[in-house]
Parts: structure tokens; sequence; C-alpha cells
């Protein structure tokens, strides 16, 4: 068994989150043997919290939630209104998040999704933090933990690298906020694959591991077995989520949102399965190379 719990992305197996949608997701998650399923909160009102959560409990899965803003309900906006709209989207996240059993909400909480078109404003950016600020005591009430998902640059100017992550959550100074490294991302965005994961080092408390082109894992040409390492010398036993998205099974509108023009694959439960076997395999040969 490995030391961290893994965990898969919903959106492998289906495109939004209606009760039959749901259901197939969880039964999938558990058959495949991951630990735990994370939920895109984009239709998440379709989802309904009381049979989602009985489900997960049936099946012994963790819950995650992730998501990002829109341009209208924007935190890092110069505008008190846009921002009071982001700010509302983050609380009702929050409580979709808890009400699931989730023990994490994480992504994009810092501003809209897509790419900005100018530089983010120190304006902005107080705004971000002011709100994170309150959203951080609120989950903290809740158990939830917040991770700060660190994009690239065509997702967003607030986080693009590991060592902004940590800076704006020590401004944020809360406990209860992490940051959390996508390989996706890193392999745009950072110098190396390993490097910064023992610079967030035990401020690291989600990881999302996924492609350059976001297909099987291991048909790419990420330095997996270092990021492995890493995250074995820095001692990391949080959460490792597999994340994958394929037109086949996204709805257009997502799958438009996330540049997702060609299906790398058809089959989610193959792909989870060979995802489960890889990050098994590529996570124990790093946790027995640091007891070694």
């Amino acid at each position: 068994m490995t030391a961290n719990p893994l965990g898969i992305h919903a959106l492998v197996w289906v495109g939004d989150t209606s009760p039959e949608s749901v259901a197939a997701a969880v039964e999938r998650t558990a058959a495949t043997g991951f630990d735990l399923l994370e939920f895109s909160l984009h239709d998440s009102v379709n989802l309904d919290r009381a049979a989602t959560r009985a489900a997960l409990e049936a099946h012994g899965l963790q819950a995650a939630c992730s998501r990002g803003l829109a341009p209208d309900a924007d935190v890092s906006s110069e505008d008190p209104a846009v921002v009071s709209r982001g700010a509302e989207l983050l609380q009702e996240s929050l409580a979709v998040t808890a009400d699931i059993g989730g023990t994490v909400l994480t992504g994009a909480l810092y501003s809209a999704f897509g790419k900005a078109a100018a530089p983010l404003t120190a304006k902005g950016r107080a705004n971000v933090v002011a709100v994170l600020k309150g959203l951080a005591v609120d989950a903290a009430a809740r158990g939830v933990t917040l991770g700060l998902e660190v994009c690239n640059r065509y997702e967003t100017n607030v986080v693009n690298t590991a060592r902004d992550a940590v800076r704006l959550a020590d401004d944020i100074g809360a406990d209860n906020v992490v940051v959390h490294l996508d390989t996706y991302h890193m392999n745009i965005e950072e110098d190396s694959m390993s490097d910064p994961v023992r610079e967030v080092g035990d401020r690291l408390g989600y990881v999302h591991v996924g492609e350059n082109h976001r297909g099987y894992l291991g048909s790419g040409h990420l330095d997996f077995e270092g990021f492995f390492g890493a995250l074995a010398d820095i001692g990391y036993r949080g959460p490792v989520t597999f994340e994958s998205f394929s037109s086949a099974v996204l709805a257009p509108g997502l799958s438009n949102d996330l540049a997702i023009w060609r299906n790398l694959w058809s089959d989610g439960t193959d792909l989870a399965r060979e995802a489960h076997g890889f990050l098994t395999a590529g996570l124990d040969r790093a946790h027995a190379a640091v007891a070694r």
C-alpha cells in the first residue's frame, strides 16, 4: 500500500455531477482501487449533496472539491461587486465541500479561470488575500483545508509558480491554507519537477499528477521519477490525485474552457487502472529509496 492516499478526478469518469453521474464515478473510483474522488464544482448546482456523501461513505472514499472562478466573480478584480460575487461563490463551494464530507477545497480559488488581459494589480492581489483570509476562517470551522493550486500563465495571472503560492499562503497566514502542485502546470512554468517540491516542503498539502498532454501517465516526457523522489524526500503523505481530461467525456463547454481539442483516450476505466498502477509503483519506489 502506498504512503499516500491515491485520488482520481471525477472528470475521468463523467462530465457532470448529476445523481446518476456521481453514483457512477463513486463506484468506478472504488472499483479501480483509488482512495479519494475529486469533484469539479463547475456543475455543483446539479450535485445532490446528501446522496453524494452517502455514496462516498458507503464505498469508504475520501473527497476533495476543486474550482476556478468566473470573470464576473473574480476575487482578484479591482471591482468591489465582482470581488463580492467571487467571495459568495467561494463560500458556496466551501458549503458544498463540507456537505459531501470533503476535507479539501482547492483550485484557482484566487482568480477567474482563463488567460488574463493584463498583469495582476496590487489592489487585485490585496482583494485576493482579504477574501481568502475570511474563507480560511470559515473553512477551519468546517474542518476543510484550502489549496492554492499553482496554474499556468494561460489560466491565471495570480499564482504561476510554487514560489508564488508560498508567498500568497504566507500573506493569508492561515494554518489550513496549503500549496497544491500540479505536474501538468509545473511542466510549463517551473525549471524542474523536483526543486519546487523541496522548496514548498511541509507547506505542500495536495498534488495533481497529470501528463504534459493530459493523457496516459508515462506516455509523455515528464520527469515523474524526480517528482516522486522529491515527494518522498520531504515526507509528503497527503493525497496524490490523478487528473486527465478528454473531450470524449467532458461537456463541450468545459472541454473548450480547458482547451481539450483532441481525445488522448476514450476508455476511462483503462486509463484509471493504468494510472493507479503507475502512481503506486512510482511512489513505492521513491519511498523505498528514501528508507534505504
